[in-house]
């Protein structure tokens, strides 16, 4: 038995897969999000562990049998976290997101210095973490001058499960700090924000093994001693792995709380100007680009809490009947964006609204305008010369029929929908604990999964949709000269 355990923003879960790589069982476990100010974004470190407690604890009593078999673990995790820990291994303060945004002005900073695109082949956002510890040295000396280790989240959670510190390259990738073409630390990075290559974990490939269960957590579980952990990745790559996208030509569009258009690519060819992430992937000698928009499914959140309906309901009252966009437009940058823009400034808006435009339009509006962000995505995918045929479709906002069917007319792309099933990053790590266990050929593991439907675009209403994209795209130059940063 293979167990992914899949450290997410909201939420720690676990699955457990057995050597064919069939779905077992899960758990999952909710995590809290602290925001002390406008901007910013924190989780307590010992929450991650708590979590993880619960799962496994959750996971022995609903399947003892086939935890006592557990022979690999897997770990995938939310990218880019400032997990800061002194010399005795204890944590300085707390991470500090992937979605937090206060070192935007030390971002700029860095991806102003040559060596920044050059090596990382990316754009240097405010959620990486590198200008993280920048903003850390200036606002928080004392705790800079603290830092011993500096972790990503999942890492932190394989130092709980092993002792080691270790990462993967797919995670390391959004750091800031990774030469991403060589595969390796980049002391010139590291030194542009004062950090050093003995402050950084080892590196590792993700299905590599990346140490073994303590022996002690081992014993109190009740699990066979000796269980490899392996690399991981993060939680981007990881989902990959769990549907199979690891080879050039394959891509998926995930509609979770922030929304990604992901492609795989077997050689190294970035473009930063264009705002795509351009990292390694969980696997050796590949790599993935992503056009990422921080609201996707968050957005659509947003507005329900806003309106006093679910998601769902709002989803379900617009029926599976595509519309033409009408003339209320929606911008879904509630807390900034990322790909094209590399703007944590951005905020979101509502235009064109008349008397006529009642909930359900409003509703039309949000998913339309995370759609029109994410075509923005694939312009700046295809602007590194990726191209994109069809996508895989995963994320809790991949369950609204009408949604996909609005996706797949803009972009102009069919959208292909996974069998309700264990998909993405928990799947994705177990299949990588699997592989670091037993040493599996990554082309037998990771098989894509069987599509219950594929959704094609409406050429009826692709020109609609177009006309709209091109209103849409003059509200973000037209509102950033208006706002007040």
């Amino acid at each position: 038995m293979y167990l992914g355990l899949d450290l997410g923003t909201s939420a720690l879960k676990g699955l457990l897969i057995d050597a064919a790589g069939q779905p077992v069982g899960s758990s999952i476990a909710p995590l809290q999000v602290q925001r002390p100010r406008d901007g910013w974004a924190e989780q307590d470190p010992a929450s991650w562990i708590s979590a993880a407690e619960v799962v496994v604890q959750e996971l022995l009593q609903n399947f003892p049998a086939p935890m006592r078999a557990l022979h690999g673990i897997g770990l995938s995790g939310q990218m880019h976290g400032a997990t800061l820990l002194d010399k005795s291994a204890k944590i300085i303060r707390p991470c500090i997101l992937w979605n937090d945004t206060r070192a935007h002005v030390e971002a700029a900073e860095l991806d102003a210095m040559a060596p920044f695109r050059a090596l990382t082949g990316t754009m240097v956002f405010a959620g990486f973490t590198a200008p993280k510890l920048l903003w850390v040295q200036r606002h928080e000396p004392v705790a800079f001058d603290c830092v011993h280790t500096v972790l990503l989240p999942k890492d932190y959670l394989r130092h709980w499960l092993t002792g080691e510190f270790i990462s993967d390259m797919s995670d390391a990738s959004g750091t800031g700090w990774l030469d991403v073409g060589a595969r390796d630390w980049s002391d010139e990075l590291l030194a542009a924000t004062n950090m050093r290559r003995d402050q950084m974990p080892a590196l590792v490939e993700g299905n590599a093994p990346a140490g073994v269960l303590r022996d002690t957590l081992a014993r109190r579980w009740g699990l066979p001693l000796g269980i490899t952990v392996a690399g991981g990745a993060g939680d981007n790559a990881a989902a990959a792995v769990g549907l199979g996208t690891i080879g050039a030509g394959q891509a998926f569009v995930s509609l979770g709380t922030s929304g990604v258009l992901f492609a795989a690519r077997d050689t190294f060819a970035p473009n930063p100007a264009s705002a795509v992430h351009t990292f390694c992937h969980a696997l050796p000698d590949t790599w993935h680009q992503m056009g990422v928009i921080l609201a996707a499914a968050d957005a659509l959140e947003w507005y329900a809490n806003l309106v006093g309906r679910s998601a769902r309901d709002l989803t379900g009252e617009l029926g599976r009947t595509l519309r033409a966009p009408g003339s209320a437009l929606f911008l879904p940058y509630l807390g900034g964006e990322r790909t094209p823009h590399n703007d944590s400034h951005a905020r979101g808006a509502f235009l064109g609204l008349s008397h006529s435009d009642d909930r359900p339009a409003l509703t039309r509006a949000v998913l339309e305008g995370v759609a029109f962000a994410l075509r923005d995505n694939l312009a700046a995918l295809r602007a590194t010369g990726t191209e994109i045929s069809r996508l895989l479709a995963v994320g809790g906002g991949a369950r609204s029929a009408y949604w996909l069917q609005v996706i797949a007319t803009t972009l102009d792309l069919s959208i292909d929908v996974p069998k309700a099933g264990e998909l993405g990053a928990a799947l994705g790590a177990a299949r990588l604990g699997l592989m670091a266990a037993t040493g599996a050929d990554p082309a037998s593991v990771c098989t894509p999964p069987i599509i219950a439907e594929s959704v094609d675009p409406d050429t009826t209403l692709t020109a609609a949709f177009s006309d709209a994209y091109a209103r849409w795209r003059t509200a973000y130059p037209a509102l950033k000269g208006a706002r007040l940063d």
